[in-house]
């Protein structure tokens, strides 16, 4: 196993301006946002009158919070690693886009996969990366909304045509009934919450359907895989731990497998906020 950083650098519709303070600014196309961000655990680089730009900021109230607006569109389209997205920011601070996501779906793509699952799927990019790629991908999420936001960006980004199963369904009861069925993919991507529910309240802990979670997706798997990805966030783990997870593949597959951290790098600093956690298994 190798423990590797993957950075998403500044692009054309994409940037981290500053970080720090526990917060960040970032520019979406032509819109900038400030947003809380814990892991900024240190000083701000740019002026408060560099800060004071932003279109919406994002103010905690409660569980949730709002956006304190000036010139904030409600949504706007950019383009980011080929793709188109739409971007809405949320009560839950989210824009529907995570750019520290970039490389892992690179490495989706270059897998050149022909069937792909993908679990927690949220809007769509690691979908819209691997049906680019050619794959037929069956997208699984919870949220009725998000699936609708999907496959708006599926449109968006010209790969409405494709084959693409849009599923709105509890992860782990999916993956049970697709097991009794005997599906079969050659890759799997997922990138479990630390906890959730399901559209019938079906209940989601990490720490005790993970494992078990993780086991049945390699039961999907057919004679010829291609990679199984781990994505992962706010549940405070180490990505050690999801790549020794990953560990029955190589012993039944060989391959190799690569963890670590998903960061940003900042513009003009050369600073990299981290982001998130993975760990990805290939042949």
């Amino acid at each position: 196993m190798e423990r590797i950083t993957l950075t998403t650098n500044p692009g054309k519709d994409y940037e981290l301006l500053d970080s720090g303070g526990e917060e960040k600014l970032e520019r979406f196309g032509a819109v900038t946002l400030a947003r809380p961000d814990p892991q900024a655990l240190w000083e701000k680089k740019l002026a408060t009158s560099d800060w004071g730009i932003a279109n919406g900021r994002y103010e905690r109230e409660g569980r949730e919070g709002k956006w304190t607006e000036k010139d904030l569109p409600k949504n706007w389209e950019i383009e980011f690693g080929g793709l188109n997205f739409l971007i809405k920011p949320t009560s839950f601070k989210h824009t529907g886009l995570f750019p520290e996501q970039l490389s892992n779906w690179e490495w989706v793509a270059k897998q050149k996969p022909t069937n792909v699952l993908n679990l927690f799927g949220y809007t769509g990019g690691a979908t819209l990366a691997a049906a680019k790629a050619g794959a037929s991908v069956t997208h699984v999420d919870a949220s009725k909304t998000a699936v609708a936001w999907a496959r708006e960006n599926a449109k968006l980004s010209g790969l409405e045509g494709k084959p693409i199963r849009w599923i709105i369904e509890d992860a782990l009861l999916f993956v049970k009934r697709e097991v009794k069925r005997g599906a079969k993919y050659d890759g799997v991507v997922m990138d479990p919450p630390a906890f959730g529910h399901g559209p019938k309240k079906e209940l989601w802990k990490i720490e005790e359907n993970f494992v078990e979670l993780v086991k049945l997706c390699g039961e999907l798997l057919g004679e010829n895989p291609k990679f199984f990805l781990i994505n992962g966030y706010a549940a405070g783990y180490s990505p050690l731990a999801f790549a020794y997870n990953l560990e029955f593949l190589t012993k039944k597959f060989g391959g190799t497998i690569e963890y670590g951290d998903l960061t940003i790098e900042e513009k003009g600093s050369g600073r990299a906020l981290p982001c998130g956690i993975f760990a990805r298994w290939a042949i």
